[in-house]
């Protein structure tokens, strides 16, 4: 039995200029591949090697870790190891926030807090199977001009 193409629309391959896709090392492709699609609502577009999901207007591409190869002939790609830094996440842009957070956390997601005003944005944060942080933010305040409040070291002197 062979595996079906998929769609080529749902694939993220741009006919041209360039398109912006999100990999993601993970422990679990089936837990991963069910969290962005059934709890996120993503559509899989292929299941494995590697998943691909389309998640509204983005991709998220899963794969298990791995050694290196001739195109990364000195990089491993290994599984990320949550803690409480990072320096870099997925953000995702809602119309509807409070819906979401219910809807999402109703179908397993594990929120940091819930949603917080921010005054230039509503944001909360949650984190995926594999612990990858996740902002979901509904601006509020910025489609008015209002932007966040700069943090003490970003001012000058």
């Amino acid at each position: 039995m062979t595996e079906a193409a998929p769609d080529l629309a749902d694939l993220p391959a741009p006919a041209e200029g360039i398109l912006v896709t999100q990999f993601i090392t993970v422990r679990n492709v089936a837990r991963s591949r069910d969290f962005y699609s059934r709890v996120l609502g993503g559509t899989v577009v292929v299941d494995e090697n590697p998943c691909v999901v389309r998640l509204s207007n983005s991709w998220i591409i899963m794969n298990p870790g791995g050694p290196p190869t001739p195109d990364k002939p000195d990089v491993s790609v290994v599984d990320y190891e949550p803690g409480d830094t990072t320096s870099t996440f997925l953000n995702l842009r809602v119309a509807d926030i409070q819906a979401r957070y219910e809807e999402w956390k109703a179908k397993g997601a594990e929120f940091l807090t819930p949603p917080l005003d921010r005054v230039a944005e509503i944001r909360c944060y949650m984190r995926d199977p594999d612990g990858y942080l996740i902002e979901v933010g509904q601006a509020t305040g910025l489609l008015q001009g209002t932007h966040a409040a700069k943090r003490p070291e970003d001012l000058p002197g």
